[in-house]
């Protein structure tokens, strides 16, 4: 990914440098078990540890590949060159190229999953703080973008809360499905290494041992893992599209923060636009573009292939810097995120009480009159405000068939936008998981 969407903690998990350094670890805790069983001398086993004290040269180990056109054989040439000759001759025994790969891509998985664990965690604080913070601010809320009932603030907000409550569940999932590692040899037998190598290696990473590995790790883990990321990313649109929707001139419910000296427009100084959170859209399109390539990659010709190998050295440090980034950026766009409670009411109220259809409608239901004839009735006093800017409450208590049913003082009491959000804190309780204040 591009610096511009680069966090240097996400980026460096897929630095070269990270790469090398767990593929040492990989090669060094295997030597150490086979030296434990007896396989290796011990003196071999502290020679490749000694070597990790040293900076992998990462000039020298694309100088071999360039000739060699193999990652891993380049890397284990200079290794050995670190080691030294004979202390270098067990490195790698009976293990294969896969074993390092794939059990490498996903330790760094699994430390991508842990930086976004922890924005998702950052995000909900600040979602939770809005939501209580809003809690009772009335607002309209939209079905097809078009008026419908009142809502709040805070019901907005705590919707993205849960949402993002879910996503932390599946990312939690999906990063321990992803926790596996392979150290079992050509075609995953076993023939060459001893199963205990691969559970010490395992074990020492922070890793479970994969039941079978058939020389690569099975890649509906990572396909599962790529989808999950492809989700939280359709929840940062999601959020970042209401914003965008909300901070249009003719709503202007809430706005990006806009700092002193930004500029809006190149050519209109006027302009105040959306685009960190039109950003976020184009961000989270970048992430879902690895969802079709990850599960492609399941299939797989036999014991193993390559056909994944390209694909994954994109995606993987694409989806997950993109996403790190994404969920920070959001994050702070919540936490300044402008809103103006006196617009929403403006709003609310543009169409002068005809977002209170509903309620008399089942007034009038409640009254004695068919559902059909009580919508008729709703229905043709609601068109006038529609059609001709009238008062929804004042075409109400003129109308005959309606006040006969209802009266003026019921008719009255449909209009209070209390009755709307009496079970907000019921909604909250069940959100955050505690009594709403």
């Amino acid at each position: 990914m591009i610096p511009r969407y680069s966090r240097p903690d996400m980026a460096a998990v897929w630095s070269p440098e990270t790469r090398f350094r767990i593929w040492y670890e990989i090669e060094a805790h295997a030597c150490d078990a086979m030296a434990d069983l007896g396989v290796i001398p011990r003196e071999n086993a502290e020679a490749v540890w000694k070597a990790g004290d040293m900076t992998f040269d990462i000039a020298r180990i694309a100088e071999i590949e360039a000739v060699t056109r193999h990652d891993v054989i380049a890397f284990l040439t200079h290794l050995a060159e670190l080691v030294g000759s004979p202390e270098a001759r067990f490195v790698h025994q009976g293990m294969t190229s896969s074993d390092v790969l794939d059990t490498c891509f996903n330790i760094q998985l699994t430390r991508a999953a842990d930086l976004l664990y922890a924005d998702i965690e950052g995000l909900l604080a600040v979602l939770r703080r809005r939501a209580y913070e809003y809690k009772d601010t009335l607002r309209i809320g939209r079905s097809h973008g078009i008026h419908a009932e009142p809502t709040t603030m805070g019901l907005t907000f705590a919707r993205f809360y849960a949402e993002m409550t879910r996503n932390l569940a599946r990312l939690r999932t999906a990063r321990t499905e992803i926790a596996t590692g392979a150290i079992s040899g050509a075609v995953g037998t076993f023939a060459h290494i001893d199963p205990q190598v691969e559970d010490h290696v395992c074990a020492k990473l922070g890793l479970m041992p994969e039941p079978i590995s058939t020389q690569v790790i099975p890649r509906d883990r990572h396909a599962a893992f790529f989808a999950t990321l492809g989700v939280v990313a359709s929840s940062v649109e999601n959020i970042a599209t209401e914003i965008r929707h909300m901070q249009r001139t003719e709503v202007l419910e809430a706005e990006e923060f806009f700092s002193k000296g930004q500029k809006g427009s190149s050519a209109m100084p006027h302009k105040r636009n959306p685009v960190l959170t039109e950003n976020l859209c184009g961000l989270a399109r970048l992430v879902r573009m690895a969802v079709i390539p990850a599960m492609e990659n399941v299939t797989l010709w036999h014991e193993r292939d390559i056909a994944h190998s390209s694909v994954e050295r994109a995606i993987g440090p694409d989806a997950t810097v993109t996403l790190d980034f994404a969920l920070a950026r959001l994050t702070d766009v919540i936490d300044k995120l402008v809103l103006y409670p006196d617009n929403m009411a403006t709003n609310m109220n543009r169409f002068r009480g005809l977002v209170m259809s509903q309620r008399v409608l089942l007034a009038l239901i409640r009254a004695g009159i068919s559902r059909e004839h009580a919508y008729e009735l709703v229905q043709r006093n609601a068109m006038k405000v529609w059609e001709e800017g009238k008062d929804f409450r004042e075409e109400l208590l003129g109308d005959a068939a309606v006040c006969a049913a209802l009266g003026p003082e019921k008719i009255n009491e449909t209009f209070d936008p209390g009755y709307h959000t009496r079970h907000v804190d019921t909604i909250f309780a069940r959100v955050f998981g505690v009594t709403a204040r």
